[in-house]
């Protein structure tokens, strides 16, 4: 296969590890292949479906190094699904009768690309799927290739997916500062929300950061100074059964003792009940347009915070939340060797035109592959048999996690 243009376009909610990830694929394209053309869609699909690119000018090259030193994505993001066309009409990114996905397949080929770089989470990767199975079908000559990003690390059958490292160790740094408030008042309750819609990897990896900080800090007990204070209290994941009543009692106990509580609660834990509180009420459930509950609105957080409140006896609560801190990150070492070893295998396979999600096939002997795109799904659950999850929960004293059943 002769490659001779490439286009690139990161979607989704961000990690951290678009930039490198983009200037990556830059730098792996110019050692190999100089010659390649480069362009780059605007804010993911939707600069896709507007035509709206720019070019990856010699200047870029030169200095696509300075991307693996930010967050965010310099070519932007945004939530688009190609297969949703109510809310693509209503966005005016199509016109009523105009099939996106063949709007999409038409302005590749007008802007002459050969090969498709998708930088995103499973949504992302699924609509990637859904256009690389019309292209397929409908003979439009194009390479697919697609890279993990999500910092849940939810994304079947990857084993890691990229900034998914970097977020945890981003989260554990916002704790140290949230959990410093704990003295602010007495009697205090800290909800450290953290994301992760339907897999509690994040909050649990976050909660381990924090605790291994803690290991290597002196403390006064004295002056009051204490780790117990300082300790997180309970780590609360989607995929684990929630009993309110025995774990109230629990923190009951530690907030008489020692003062505080602090819970790492992921956002999508107890969902199902908040959800079904609101419509049961009648509320309107805000939905985003892949059809997921809108959390910022929803505000688990909040919820959790209400129902222990009173039942810790609690006299000053505060919520904070980390996402938004970490997913705009610099990517860390560990993610910056993940992020190498992936766009440089992108590359490779683009240029010998396969096409599918880079990762480390968990169903192949975590064998690095492209891992075609039918078998790509989100919302991958947590093992919560997981040996250092169990040593987590077992360090602070909560009770061994059951598992939901859904």
């Amino acid at each position: 296969m002769t490659v001779r243009k490439v286009a690139l376009l990161t979607a989704g909610g961000f990690a951290p590890c678009l930039s490198s990830a983009v200037g990556g694929l830059i730098e792996r394209y110019t050692e190999l292949a100089p010659e390649v053309e480069i362009i780059a869609y605007k804010h993911g699909y939707q600069g896709l479906l507007a035509g709206d690119h720019l070019a990856v000018t010699p200047q870029i090259r030169a200095n696509a190094g300075l991307l693996h030193r930010f967050g965010g994505s310099p070519i932007g993001n945004s939530r688009v699904k190609l297969t949703n066309v109510e809310d693509l009409i209503k966005r005016g990114l199509v016109t009523e009768g105009e099939n996106p996905l063949k709007v999409a397949a038409d302005r590749l080929t007008a802007d002459g690309v050969d090969v498709l770089h998708t930088i995103g989470g499973d949504d992302t990767n699924t609509t990637a799927a859904d256009l690389a199975a019309f292209l397929a079908e409908h003979d439009y000559a194009l390479t697919v290739v697609g890279l993990p990003k999500t910092i849940d690390n939810d994304v079947i059958p990857i084993k890691q997916s990229l900034g998914a490292w970097t977020a945890a160790e981003q989260g554990a740094e916002f704790a140290r500062n949230i959990i410093g408030e704990h003295n602010s008042g007495s009697r205090m309750l800290i909800v450290h929300e953290v994301m992760g819609r339907h897999c509690g990897w994040l909050t649990a990896a976050t909660a381990q950061a924090y605790r291994r900080w803690l290991d290597t800090q002196s403390w006064l007990p004295e002056i009051g100074l204490s780790r117990e204070a300082w300790d997180v209290h309970a780590v609360y994941v989607p995929e684990a059964a929630f009993d309110l009543e025995a774990e109230a009692a629990r923190l009951r106990h530690i907030m008489d003792t020692v003062g505080n509580v602090t819970i790492f609660l992921s956002e999508g834990a107890g969902l199902d009940t908040i959800v079904g509180q609101l419509e049961a009420s009648g509320a309107d459930v805000p939905r985003d347009p892949f059809g997921h509950v809108r959390l910022d609105d929803v505000n688990p957080g909040a919820w959790f915070a209400k129902q222990f409140a009173e039942k810790l006896g609690a006299e000053k609560v505060m919520v904070q939340k980390s996402g938004y801190y970490s997913r705009a990150a610099a990517a860390n070492t560990e993610d910056l060797r993940l992020i190498k070893s992936m766009t440089d295998y992108a590359v490779d396979c683009a240029l010998r035109g396969e096409s599918g999600v880079i990762g480390h096939d968990e169903e192949a002997g975590d064998r690095l592959s492209a891992i075609d795109f039918t078998r790509i799904k989100g919302g991958k659950a947590f093992d919560l048999t997981t040996p250092w999850f169990g040593e987590l929960l077992d360090g602070i004293g909560q009770p061994a996690a059951a598992a939901t059943g859904h």
